[in-house]
């Protein structure tokens, strides 16, 4: 049996994609197991269910950190006491600094609500409704530097339909997240995909 990657979570709030990926690695034969949750919000919900899930969580504030670099330090503590393979964002609403999106690049994923390269960066529903676009979906792609720029390991599309508003929209592409991250995450496990940037 091969040895099954390990995984670190960062998250601001609810989760739902972190839940998404601790429910996928519950399968014997998922390919990574959850290692670790952080946070940058001490009350984020999302922390209760890596709780009741018997995973280990760490929070701390940026807010008490004076530079973003000493922040992340914070999160590079968490991840080498988790001996963490990848790192997976999830609703993490914070930019890396430089240093630390290079030393990670090629083990950090992220997942966004838009066919990237469209429509990077906040409320990119709205902004796909604002195009008059036919679909959007999301996208799970490589952490760079560059925000919403690192090279994408997949896509799901979702149609735009007469009358959505953001947030109906939004709820549909939630479902196509949930679906899409953890077969990712296992790709990048089994070493099928690989950072290539």
């Amino acid at each position: 049996m091969t040895t099954k990657k390990r995984v670190a979570i960062l998250i601001s709030g609810r989760g739902s994609n972190m839940a998404a990926l601790i429910e996928a690695a519950k399968a014997p034969d998922y390919p990574a197991q959850i290692v670790g949750v952080f946070s940058n919000k001490p009350d984020a919900p999302g922390l209760d269910f890596a709780r009741k899930n018997n995973i280990p969580t760490a929070s701390v504030s940026h807010r008490d950190y004076a530079s973003r670099e000493a922040f992340d330090a914070e999160i590079e503590k968490a991840l080498t006491n988790w001996a963490a393979d990848f790192v997976c964002l999830a609703g993490f609403m914070r930019i890396f600094s430089t240093e630390f999106a290079q030393r990670w690049t090629g083990r950090i994923l992220n997942i966004h609500p838009s066919l990237l390269p469209k429509y990077k960066g906040l409320h990119p529903q709205q902004q796909a409704l604002n195009a008059h676009e036919s679909e959007s979906g999301c996208t799970v792609h490589w952490v760079t530097a560059e925000l919403d720029a690192g090279p994408t390991i997949l896509q799901r599309r979702v149609p735009i339909l007469s009358g959505d508003t953001a947030e109906t929209l939004a709820a549909r592409i939630l479902v196509e997240e949930h679906r899409a991250y953890p077969e990712a995450l296992a790709k990048l496990a089994r070493g099928e995909v690989a950072y290539a940037g």
